[in-house]
């Protein structure tokens, strides 16, 4: 093995939680979360960076973590899906998605939730085509949308 292929010590928070790893080379965040970590709530999708299914927050910005190299994570703050519930209590938004039926079949759900909650952290009364163009990067074959925008407008409701 190659000094380019040595693995690489990366300190990163995840989900509030500090971890160490010795990311490889090629690793992505996706990997990562899902076979180090046995977060799998973040989902595979195209790989590409083009569904968005992968979906979650470093540093409160959204990014598709199947294009994110683990290696350049040291200090990066990392949520996941499984990190909005406070324990046994779902956030706001994932809440307002049950109440508004804004989940089908649930695949591209945790990226699209990701989105929203980094959106509504910095706009808290989005207009819907500002959740519209927010969403851009999120592939939904189910929804429609409508009822997805319906949830966030309930949720900035109840922000206001």
């Amino acid at each position: 093995m190659t000094a380019d292929h040595e693995p690489v010590p990366v300190s990163c928070i995840i989900n509030g939680r500090a971890h160490r790893l010795e990311a490889a080379a090629g690793e992505t965040l996706l990997d990562s979360l899902r076979n180090r970590f046995s977060l799998t709530g973040t989902k595979e999708g195209c790989l590409e960076g083009e569904c968005g299914a992968c979906t979650v927050l470093i540093d409160d910005q959204p990014v598709d973590s199947c294009l994110v190299l683990s290696a350049g994570l040291d200090d990066r703050h990392v949520r996941t899906i499984e990190g909005l519930a406070d324990r046994d209590e779902l956030s706001p938004l994932q809440r307002t998605f049950i109440e508004h039926s804004a989940v089908q079949c649930g695949f591209c759900t945790p990226g699209i939730l990701m989105t929203l909650t980094a959106l509504l952290e910095q706009n808290p009364s989005p207009t819907g085509d500002e959740v519209r163009t927010s969403l851009a990067g999120n592939i939904c074959r189910c929804t429609g949308y409508g009822q997805i925008v319906d949830a966030v407008a309930a949720v900035a409701e109840g922000l206001s």
